[in-house]
């Protein structure tokens, strides 16, 4: 944190969504390093406090690269990902499973590799998973596991980072590109800018976990908590 207290954010997935909220959100305020590989979507966020850095995030090589050019943050959000379901468990699709979790697991995993020595003493990072990750739905195999993965991951790092704080984000569905390809019902859905501002009070409080909306979120915890044998014939009845 600079000494009028503006912090240096750097949110990945900066091109759309939640990334593109929280990126305007935090540029009203602070130093922003908006990551993406769009180029043309990255100069438009481009302003007096929005610095782009475009980069593949499932690249390594393009990972170190673009993080050797940044010296210090305050915050990183690790928020890009992608989304992709696999309609027939018969016909296992082992292809988009492998693309999904290098997207999504492997890639943050450069991230944190690269970023974790550039966050200051009493920065924070956080991780955005899903609340897909609280219990098993159909057709998420890949998605589900690795947001699974993400939480997993997140979980450890609180244990074991002791001079920054990690924060886990599960949000429900969010009205975004990703979730406008869903051809299901998206209970509670929320916008973009209810869950930026979700988001963002919960990073200022240092909270471990933010999830919402609480009413759909809570209701997934709750089930995560039942028996196996009386989740399966309600997953079941999702998936009809």
């Amino acid at each position: 944190m600079s000494s009028d207290g503006t912090k240096t954010v750097l949110v990945t997935g900066a091109t759309s969504g939640i990334g593109e909220g929280l990126v305007r959100r935090y540029a009203s305020t602070h130093k922003v390093i908006a990551c993406g590989r769009n180029e043309q979507k990255l100069s438009a966020l481009k302003s007096e406090n929005v610095q782009p850095l475009r980069f593949d995030m499932t690249e390594k090589a393009q990972v170190i690269d673009a993080f050797n050019r940044v010296e210090s943050v305050d915050i990183v959000i690790l928020n890009a990902g992608v989304c992709e379901y696999i309609d027939d468990a018969s016909s296992f699709d082992s292809s988009l499973f492998e693309r999904v979790i290098h997207a999504n697991v492997i890639a943050t995993g450069y991230c944190i590799e690269a970023l974790l020595p550039k966050i200051k003493p009493g920065g924070q990072l956080v991780v955005v998973s899903s609340s897909a990750s609280f219990l098993p739905l159909p057709r998420a195999q890949a998605y589900g596991a690795s947001k699974a993965a993400l939480s997993y991951l997140t979980r450890v790092m609180q244990v074991e980072l002791e001079d920054i704080d990690v924060t886990l984000v599960h949000p429900g569905f969010v009205e975004t590109p990703l979730t406008d390809k869903n051809d299901f019902p998206m209970p509670f859905l929320v916008s973009v800018e209810k869950a930026c501002d979700e988001i963002y009070k919960g990073v200022e409080s240092r909270k471990r976990e933010i999830h919402f909306p609480k009413r759909f979120t809570l209701l997934l915890k709750l089930f995560s908590l039942l028996p196996f044998g009386l989740w399966l014939p309600l997953a079941k009845r999702i998936k009809r």
